[in-house]
């Protein structure tokens, strides 16, 4: 990847983390956009002069999840033995989930287009949801024969319940922004165009709270 895959900007207090790779549709498979976010997180949380964090993807897509075509590399994760598969699984994608649980700022995804697989997860991980229309929900792994091995279904339980996490877990089906926002997937729906105006009126609000207040709550 030759561009830098994850952008960051902030502004009053507001960190905003773009996953930068749209014509892939921001996957999260391979090392650089993994070690790119791990970085990016933690320049976050370590910076006194911001309290919440915005986590979007570069359009058309959130995060496709896994890039096809890397995950059957012969020398992908998915391809090694089962010890080895899941050790990589510790050394790489597992290390997003507790980068973001372990921050101590809140965090908004603002689920732009599909999030999908990883993708979803990502969604997740955040504390809050805001969705354009164009979003779509998928938690797709046991179409492919593979599981959730980023800890998706740790978070995917705790945010809808067994009953809900089951259903998208064992079903594999794509979910359309309406239906998201009716599940508890995401807590508000708006138009594409006003997605990030609106996150950052979001994180705005929690921005001009008192930092370690923030921080510590």
């Amino acid at each position: 990847m030759n561009k830098q895959p994850v952008l960051l900007e902030i502004s009053d207090r507001i960190a905003t983390v773009t996953l930068n790779d749209p014509e892939r549709r921001n996957p999260v498979t391979g090392n650089d956009m993994i070690a790119a976010l791990l970085e990016t997180f933690a320049k976050v949380q370590a910076d006194p002069q911001v309290s919440v964090m915005i986590l979007t993807g570069a359009d058309p897509a959130f995060c496709a999840g896994g890039d096809i075509k890397e995950m059957n590399d012969p020398d992908s994760v998915f391809r090694k033995e089962p010890l080895a598969a899941a050790q990589s699984y510790v050394d790489g994608v597992q290390r997003l989930p507790l980068a973001l649980y372990n921050m101590d700022i809140p965090t908004i995804a603002a689920v732009n287009g599909p999030a999908v697989g990883a993708g979803c997860d990502l969604t997740m991980m955040c504390d809050m949801r805001i969705a354009s229309e164009k979003a779509r929900f998928g938690e797709v792994f046991l179409n492919l024969g593979i599981i959730p091995g980023d800890a998706g279904s740790w978070f995917l339980l705790r945010r809808l319940g067994h009953q809900k996490a089951a259903d998208l877990t064992f079903s594999g089906r794509m979910v359309e922004a309406k239906e998201a926002l009716e599940l508890g997937m995401v807590l508000e729906l708006v138009p594409h165009e006003k997605l990030m105006e609106r996150a950052r009126e979001r994180a705005a609000v929690i921005a001009a709270k008192p930092p370690r207040a923030v921080r510590v709550a």
